[in-house]
């Protein structure tokens, strides 16, 4: 067998493998995204989130699409769909840079940003209003989006999920004052301090 023949014999399995190794990368962080919205899945929400909270400056954010049911019976899930690829991609761009955002099921969604500047109340009065605006490709739906979200620093000591329970309660507390969404997003974060949770929610573990 000649050299170049033996060259390219000895490189199969190692291109082979090369391979393989970029297709397990590839399937493993594709395992880490929402196949509908793209965003993190709960378990890799969960450990950028923590990282992140190492910040004093982290605040921990609840979105929730209100009335989602009614949503897909009325109009179809395809249009059900839109609206939480649409409210993802919004979440994801409110949030960012240096944030993280996930989709923790269903309609729920959470992030964790770090407030550098101090701007974050107005930040996501902006995100509420922005994430309440109709679907290009479901023009016919209108629903609103409430928010829940705590400082990390008002709570020392407590770790996410005890954070997300918080935020939880700050968020159906905005979604029963059935206001519009600027309104929605401060008593989320005025009743973001309320110890407990709401029966049947779950926090990242």
């Amino acid at each position: 067998m000649s050299l170049l023949a033996s060259t390219a014999a000895a490189a199969l399995p190692v291109t082979a493998w090369t391979i393989h190794a970029v297709w397990m990368v590839r399937r493993l962080r594709a395992a880490r995204r929402d196949p509908l919205t793209g965003l993190w899945t709960r378990d890799a929400f969960t450990r950028r989130a923590r990282r992140l909270l190492r910040d004093k400056r982290a605040v921990v954010v609840l979105a929730d699409v209100d009335h989602f049911k009614q949503i897909n019976d009325t109009h179809g899930h395809g249009a059900g769909d839109a609206l939480l690829k649409a409210v993802a991609a919004r979440l994801a761009h409110g949030t960012a840079p240096g944030g993280v955002a996930g989709r923790l099921g269903g309609d729920e969604f959470a992030a964790v940003v770090v407030d550098r500047d101090g701007t974050m109340a107005d930040r996501l009065h902006t995100l509420a209003r922005v994430l309440a605006r109709p679907v290009d490709t479901a023009p016919e739906v209108h629903t609103t989006v409430s928010l829940g979200w705590v400082r990390a620093a008002d709570h020392p000591g407590e770790d996410l999920s005890a954070l997300l329970r918080r935020a939880d309660e700050a968020m159906y507390a905005a979604k029963r004052s059935d206001r519009p969404g600027p309104r929605r997003a401060r008593l989320g974060r005025l009743l973001g301090s309320v110890a407990g949770r709401r029966p049947g929610r779950r926090g990242a573990a």
